[in-house]
């Protein structure tokens, strides 16, 4: 799954520069999650690293974006072929 910010984000922009794929970007009123470059960190490190440092804990795995472990592995590698 994708992961998203939930309307508790309180901006404090501790998610944003923790994103290797920087997937993360501010949005209107709170930061957003791009689904489409978030591999929940797979292919860089054991967790995703915005829930790690999430002082308000408000980063789920999004319901809507069911991706296994290896679709999660794939987009990873589709996005270094891509060179992001």
């Amino acid at each position: 799954m994708a992961l998203y910010i939930t309307d508790e984000c309180i901006n404090c922009d501790v998610c944003e520069p923790e994103c290797p794929n920087a997937a993360i970007s501010p949005g209107e009123e709170i930061y957003e999650i791009n689904p489409d470059l978030c591999t929940e960190c797979v292919g860089h490190y054991d967790s995703p690293q915005c829930q790690d440092v999430c002082p308000v804990d408000c980063i789920p795995k999004d319901p809507e974006r069911v991706e296994t472990r290896e679709m999660l592995q794939a987009k990873y590698e589709r996005l270094i072929a891509q060179g992001r």
